[in-house]
């Protein structure tokens, strides 16, 4: 009877320990994902992180879900070095700064850990499995071409004047947005039909440290003194703008020098965050690229899908996004935009806003 009782006691004791190893196998099963986002500050970035968290939870991944500071590039470093560390499977990066992450990245390659660059293409690292972004080129030539289109530059006679602005020089997707635009405005501009009285047409001269909204308004009310802008004074018909964060600081300038809705100049945007469309329902922003966050995230979910199962990662551009150390297999989702005309539908009616987001105080 003793013998009995030991020999169940021993498959009992088994038994558990199978179970617990049983357990302990299905938990370490979950695939963690590793999340890194540039900042808090900005509005769209708040929402690709919730969404991306949402959907690949949904998809039954652990999300480690991190934001740099405000665009803070060595916390972004060390968050991902701690996503590395934790064994993440995948890392979906949006670099605060493309060319900043080549040494972080090298420890993920070696531990075969697949990296997504999301929307902003990191460069200088061959760790880079994959790109998800927008059409980056084809906003800029939307925006462009709704300035030329809005001014009649193919029928008016003209001259027309126009002040260019583009994002952080650090960013990647700027050389896609800015000439993107100016592959439709450039001609306009070299014929004389548009005019840029500051003479600032070039990248650099255009760029916006960190998409700041400070530094937009700044550059923007150095360009209204030394070029005497103003309702009564030398006319200024449009503004480019790569984003609705500068193009926040652009608007709160042209206000300050007493521009309103009846006299101010085209502006352009992207990203349809909240200020920005609530500019455009007070006629002091003209329109905005829509990029719909839940969108990307939910392409970037399919990409991690095929990564954990091995499959075929679905892409539909090999050819325009080098960087640096050669051609990143890239997804592009289609970018459109909203105006007075179609906001409502493009933004409320889809859910992505509630009418009440766009209450004007």
């Amino acid at each position: 009877m003793r013998k009995v009782l030991s020999v169940l006691l021993i498959l009992l004791v088994a038994t558990s320990a199978m179970f617990a190893a049983g357990n302990t196998e299905t938990t370490s099963s979950v695939a963690k994902i590793g999340v890194s986002m540039p900042t808090q500050s900005l509005q769209r970035w708040n929402q690709d992180g919730s969404n991306m968290k949402a959907q690949l939870e949904k998809a039954g991944y652990k999300v480690d879900l991190q934001y740099a500071g405000d665009n803070d590039i060595p916390t972004q470093v060390a968050q991902i070095e701690n996503m590395i560390t934790t064994n993440c499977k995948v890392l979906v990066i949006a670099a605060i700064d493309g060319s900043a992450l080549t040494e972080v990245l090298k420890t993920a390659k070696q531990k075969g850990i697949s990296v997504i660059a999301y929307d902003r293409l990191i460069m200088n690292s061959d760790a880079v499995s994959y790109y998800a972004t927008f059409d980056n080129y084809k906003v800029g030539t939307i925006q462009g071409t709704f300035i030329r289109d809005a001014l009649k530059l193919d029928s008016a006679k003209g001259p027309f004047y126009i002040e260019l602005f583009t994002g952080s020089p650090d960013d990647n997707n700027v050389n896609f947005f800015f000439g993107g635009a100016m592959s439709i405005l450039e001609p306009y501009i070299k014929s004389g039909k548009l005019i840029v009285r500051s003479g600032q047409t070039s990248k650099a001269q255009c760029a916006t440290p960190n998409w700041s909204t400070e530094e937009s308004q700044k550059r923007m009310e150095n360009l209204i003194t030394a070029n005497g802008y103003g309702p009564k004074g030398n006319k200024l018909d449009a503004v480019l703008s790569s984003n609705d964060s500068v193009a926040n600081g652009i608007t709160n300038a042209l206000v300050a020098a007493g521009y309103t809705k009846d006299n101010f100049p085209i502006l352009t945007g992207q990203d349809c965050d909240k200020p920005a469309v609530k500019n455009m329902l007070q006629g002091l922003q003209s329109m905005s690229i829509f990029k719909d966050t839940r969108t990307l995230a939910s392409k970037v979910v399919d990409m991690v899908n095929a990564i954990v199962k091995g499959s075929t990662v679905e892409i539909n551009d090999n050819k325009t996004y080098d960087n640096g150390t050669g051609i990143i297999p890239s997804y592009l989702c289609d970018p459109v935009f909203a105006t007075l005309d179609n906001y409502k539908a493009l933004l409320i009616d889809s859910g992505y806003y509630k009418e009440s987001d766009l209450a004007i105080n």
